[in-house]
């Protein structure tokens, strides 16, 4: 018998498969959890795991048991205080749970606690997320690649060994090399096996010995595992059409805009940024703070710059517009912009963000998200963009009151709609 040791580095994870048989099983309860913990989050969190609770009850499984049918003989531990054919009433409290402190409702178990991790947070909490409307556009300039598999090569690294083909390959080879040797050995040990016993004593007999020993020598040497025998699997990268698309994103910083608000508008944009970049390999982020006067910055400056002043939206919007123009074609990208601002305008300057965004900024876009970070009434910039949601399918807003608000939002804005 041929033993084979494998000498590989031990795999790490082992239970991966079991634990995304267990996330994909309770898939429901898991993101409800995720969705309860994401909408407390902090700015400092958000992109964190998160230690979530299933109720015991959820989690029980089907077992098959031995009914109370039939006759059986049984034999239970007993005391000084009962004897045999008392009947136990149940414990007060609950329904007998094993072990666990009784609930609210009763059911004495307690609820099951599982950490996520980073990653598995992030999947529940972007699930079911994308971006509206997108199309593919320019698909022969991206230089987008996928690995695809591509048969076996002779060489490679021992990762990328596959077992199935080298073991077969091996026992081509054995059989090849060993066949003419065990059909001369089998046609020796016959003509052995018709000698006399005197003959097997004689001359003969101990010639044909010497040359079946030195074929099963030989048929012995042939190594189990050669290297010839080696195969890899041979991956290659293959050109893939993708799309191509930009997000601007649009952050009142004006006076009226307290702390607290701005806190909230950084916390949609951080949750807006990491959905990008989890579900997006390519795309632009263009981040544009505005009060009178609206300036493109980068990301750091974007999340943490203190400058503030009056508030005029319409500046923005027509920094986005000039940027599109200059540098954004809508012939050839997918155009996103995501606003968030606390309402508070120049009463003149109302009606003109919603030309700019009904005449010139919609036409060149796929979608346009506004959020109003207010918990009082709507001011006028409500009121103008709610004409425009009317006349436009691609515009969305929301409003925010508190850090509650804002996952959910997130959703209602990013939800995947299903195709007609």
């Amino acid at each position: 018998m041929s033993l084979i040791v494998d000498r590989r580095a031990d795999a790490k994870k082992k239970s991966i498969v079991n634990r995304q048989r267990f996330l994909q099983r309770f898939k429901h309860q898991l993101k409800k959890a995720v969705n309860d913990a994401a909408s407390g989050r902090s700015i400092t969190e958000i992109n964190k795991g998160e230690k979530v609770t299933i109720p015991a009850r959820d989690i029980s499984e089907p077992q098959f048991t031995i009914g109370d049918g039939g006759r059986r003989d049984m034999v239970h531990p007993g005391n000084k205080e009962f004897i045999t054919g008392d009947r136990v009433q149940r414990p007060k409290g609950g329904k007998g749970g094993r072990g666990g402190k009784a609930s609210k409702d009763g059911q004495g178990e307690d609820d099951f606690a599982f950490e996520l991790s980073r990653q598995e947070f992030l999947d529940f909490m972007f699930e079911d997320l994308e971006l509206p409307h997108l199309v593919k556009k320019e698909l022969t300039r991206l230089p987008d690649y996928k690995t695809v598999r591509a048969g076996y090569t002779l060489d490679g690294m021992p990762t990328n060994i596959n077992v199935v083909r080298s073991l077969r390959g091996s026992l081509a080879r054995r059989i090849a090399m060993g066949g003419p040797l065990r059909g001369q050995l089998k046609t020796l040990e016959a003509e052995f096996e018709a000698l006399s016993d005197d003959e097997k004593e004689g001359d003969r007999g101990q010639e044909l010995e010497e040359e079946m020993r030195s074929l099963r020598t030989r048929l012995r040497a042939i190594p189990f595992l050669d290297t010839v025998d080696l195969r890899y699997n041979h991956r290659i990268k293959q050109p893939q059409p993708s799309t191509q698309a930009v997000m601007f994103c649009l952050m009142d910083v004006s006076g009226s805009m307290t702390q607290e608000r701005k806190d909230l508008a950084k916390q949609f944009f951080i949750l807006l940024y990491l959905f990008l970049q989890r579900n997006y390999e390519r795309i632009d982020v263009v981040f544009i703070r505005h009060h009178t006067v609206a300036i493109e910055v980068e990301e750091d400056e974007f999340f943490h710059s203190r400058e503030t002043g009056g508030t005029v939206v319409s500046s923005a919007l027509n920094l986005t517009r000039d940027i599109i123009r200059d540098r954004y074609p809508s012939n050839a990208w997918n155009i996103y912009c995501a606003q968030a601002s606390d309402g508070d305008n120049w009463p003149d300057d109302s009606p003109g963000c919603r030309a700019i965004l009904s005449e010139e900024l919609l036409p060149l876009m796929q979608y346009f998200a506004y959020i109003e970070i207010t918990p009082a009434s709507h001011q006028r910039l409500w009121q103008e963009y709610e004409i425009v949601k009317e006349a436009h399918p691609n515009f969305a807003m929301q409003q925010i009151d508190g850090a509650n608000d804002i996952y959910p939002v997130f959703r209602k804005l990013f939800a995947r709609q299903l195709s007609s």
